[in-house]
């Protein structure tokens, strides 16, 4: 499910970046905790494309941004193993977001044009590591202008970065080879190798993803459900050899969500016998689920049937406190398919308090019946409100 970060956001960033080029933070860039739900359904979309229609996809550049949407985004999570057995979740994930559309004049035409430093975007890095052995968390983030080099995306080859964090093309062609991810936030690094494992998955009507009955509630969305991955990490001063599977979500719009839609609960699951279900959970404030949640259920051979909100349910069964005031649910029954599962979080605390605030996480699967080991995936929950 995708978390996009609308203009009043993106402005800010580009306030608090001033004239530096990218920073990091394991804490917040003001403003501080938005919430993404709030932004994903932002009303402005006067001269961005919209997601309207199925479209055909076109490889390699669709791997690439994206410029006339108002925002989009690439991003990895995995489970991973070390030689020892120590277990690991990671995130990556770059955020695009426009200042203003392609067709719009620049505010200043001289200064856009004498300045170096202009720019029509902003970027935006989260990187973190859940240490489950340890049951530790890490979350940092970068931002930087869509300018100099500094952070951006090219399809060919393909790189997408900011101020050193990158994810780039090892091996070139349409089906997006081998990627290497590379960040270093001091005390967390990763340095992982990508394969392109299955092939990629379209969702919903032939890559357009449905979010609520008006025109432009939408996305353009595939996924790498199940990408072999290989390389490094380092947490607190200990370098660790790993291996494991990464999930790639790409998806991009303008204003997706519907009116009355508060938040989501995303699921990308991966099952011990080679199956994976993505699901996302659109909720109301009431809690209830809209009619245009979705997922798909992914074969062992990479083809892919639909699931609609119809078809599945998620219960929640637990929940867990955290220390910015927020509840979220810990977790969830899921029986969609013939599948009864049961699915708990790796660590309680996989919060990312930061420019926008929102629970991202490994966990692990068990058979309902059985009570025996499923698999393992990641979930995401946005749009929980602080207490008061």
């Amino acid at each position: 499910m995708q978390i996009k970060i609308g203009a009043v956001l993106a402005l800010s960033l580009l306030l608090v970046l001033g004239l530096t080029a990218c920073f990091e933070s394991p804490a917040a860039v003001a403003p501080k905790a938005t919430q993404l739900s709030s932004l994903l359904g932002a009303p402005e979309t006067a001269g961005y494309a919209q997601a309207l229609t199925p479209r055909e996809f076109n490889f390699p550049a669709d791997h690439g941004p994206h410029p006339a949407y108002r925002s989009e985004w690439w991003y990895w999570t995995g489970n991973l193993s070390a030689e020892d057995g120590r277990a690991f979740g990671y995130q990556f994930t770059v955020f695009r977001f426009a200042l203003a559309p392609l067709s719009a004049a620049p505010l200043s035409a001289a200064t856009e044009r004498a300045s170096q430093w202009g720019a029509r975007e902003t970027w935006l890095a989260h990187l973190t590591l859940s240490d489950v052995d340890n049951k530790k968390f890490y979350a940092f983030e970068r931002a930087g202008r869509g300018a100099l080099d500094l952070a951006g995306a090219t399809a060919v080859p393909f790189r997408v970065h900011c101020d050193g964090w990158e994810a780039t093309e090892q091996i070139g062609g349409a089906a997006l080879g081998s990627l290497r991810i590379h960040a270093d936030a001091g005390a967390v690094a990763l340095d992982l190798i990508l394969a392109p494992g299955k092939p990629r998955v379209l969702h919903g009507d032939r890559g357009l993803s449905r979010k609520g009955p008006e025109p432009g509630n939408a996305s353009y969305y595939y996924s790498q459900t199940r990408m072999p991955t290989t390389g490094s990490l380092r947490v607190s001063g200990q370098e660790y050899r790993i291996a494991g599977n990464s999930w790639m979500d790409r998806e991009w719009s303008t204003s997706a969500l519907a009116p009355g839609v508060v938040g989501w609960d995303w699921f990308a699951l991966q099952l011990t016998d080679g199956r994976e279900v993505m699901l996302y959970r659109l909720r109301r404030a009431d809690g209830s689920a809209t009619e245009f949640s979705s997922g798909a259920l992914i074969a062992v051979d990479g083809s892919h049937t639909p699931l609609t909100a119809e078809q599945f349910t998620i219960t929640a069964s637990a929940t867990w406190a955290s220390r910015t005031g927020v509840i979220y649910p810990s977790q969830w029954r899921l029986q969609t398919a013939g599948l009864d599962l049961q699915i708990i979080p790796a660590i309680a605390d996989q919060e990312l308090d930061l420019t926008v605030r929102y629970w991202e996480g490994a966990v692990t699967i068990h058979e309902v019946t059985s009570g025996r080991s499923a698999g393992v995936g990641y979930v995401e929950l946005a749009g929980y409100p602080a207490l008061p």
